[in-house]
């Protein structure tokens, strides 16, 4: 797993008003594995800077805004090999994660059933879920966790998320940009993608 561009976090929006339930949460499940290939293989075509990599408690502090409540944020690792980063778990408790080394037999993508067996959990739990990935392998327990009042987002980039995730917006699944809507990163990143006309910001390009 790559080590995150560590900075000091970035303060925690307050609620927006009206927004949330008293002591209903928000879970966030981070598939950092795939987050990060995605933006070195799809973005970038390369193995990402620091600076280019994404700002992890600027997600958390989306997170909380979003839905206006508090958040339980979730990081799933492989640590098949028997080894941990150090660093970057630290990091990760110092921005206020939750940190998830999953071991297998060197065979099973372990974060993937790692996450998937969350979702399954979430699904007899109150709370919301936001599921930061762009693998189409949750579609099924994403499917089952929508409907009955609760909330259910993806945050990934927009146009390489599994197009079968586009099928779920109509039964109420709602999709944010990493970078549009989460300001993820402290860098423009070179995409080349759809704009909705109330994101564009021409000083971004500028």
């Amino acid at each position: 797993m790559s080590q995150p561009h560590v900075a000091a976090p970035a303060p925690t929006p307050a609620p927006a008003p009206g927004a949330g339930e008293p002591g209903r949460k928000t879970y966030l499940l981070v598939d950092g594995e795939n987050i990060d290939a995605t933006l070195g293989m799809n973005v970038l075509g390369r193995r990402p800077n620091p600076d280019e990599r994404p700002r992890w408690d600027r997600i958390t502090a989306f997170a909380h805004k979003v839905w206006g409540q508090d958040v339980v944020p979730l990081f799933f690792l492989n640590a098949t090999s028997g080894q941990m980063p150090m660093p970057f778990v630290q990091a990760l408790l110092a921005m206020g994660y939750r940190p998830i080394p999953l071991a297998g037999t060197g065979s099973e993508k372990v974060v993937d059933v790692g996450i998937q067996r969350t979702l399954d959990a979430l699904a007899d739990r109150e709370g919301d879920v936001l599921l930061a990935s762009h693998d189409g392998d949750f579609l099924p327990q994403m499917e089952a966790l929508l409907g009955a009042g609760r909330r259910v987002g993806l945050l990934a980039f927009r146009e390489f998320v599994n197009a079968r995730f586009a099928d779920l917006g109509a039964r109420g699944l709602e999709t944010f940009d990493l970078e549009g809507d989460a300001d993820a990163f402290t860098t423009l990143l070179p995409r080349v993608r759809i704009i909705p006309l109330a994101e564009f910001d021409p000083l971004r390009y500028l």
